[in-house]
């Protein structure tokens, strides 16, 4: 049995790398628990957030893009008042025909991180 905490927790601490090659659906299947709350969707991992107000909602997708970009692997996002969807896909991997990559599951993880820790620092401060 595996420690789903720690194994999140490991591939949150992963950098992402150059993917050629899409995860099969049994990668996928074996990913997928790591990142509670996403789902794979139309071929993307995709996890709504939810936040009190447009503040929180912008210092959120402020902290993902920072993220994102220090890992150079951004996914589509779709901004609320109160909320942000985020989709993950790697276009690079099938020969530049998309699917879902290590680096969708790692950055998934990261987000979580980054959402675990706005939420926390929202309540501080409310």
């Amino acid at each position: 049995m595996t420690n789903t905490t720690n194994d999140t927790a490991a591939l949150s601490a992963q950098h992402c790398a150059p993917r050629q090659h899409a995860l099969d659906q049994g990668a996928v299947a074996r990913l997928l628990p790591l990142v509670p709350g996403w789902a794979v969707e139309h071929g993307k991992l995709c996890q709504s957030f939810a936040f009190r107000n447009y503040y929180q909602t912008l210092a959120f997708v402020n902290a993902l893009a920072y993220m994102t970009h220090a890992q150079d692997h951004h996914p589509e996002l779709t901004v609320g008042y109160n909320s942000c969807v985020a989709r993950y896909a790697t276009h690079s991997v099938n020969d530049g025909k998309g699917g879902l990559s290590e680096n969708d599951f790692i950055c998934a993880a990261k987000a979580d991180a980054l959402y675990r820790a706005t939420a926390h620092s929202a309540a501080v401060a409310a």
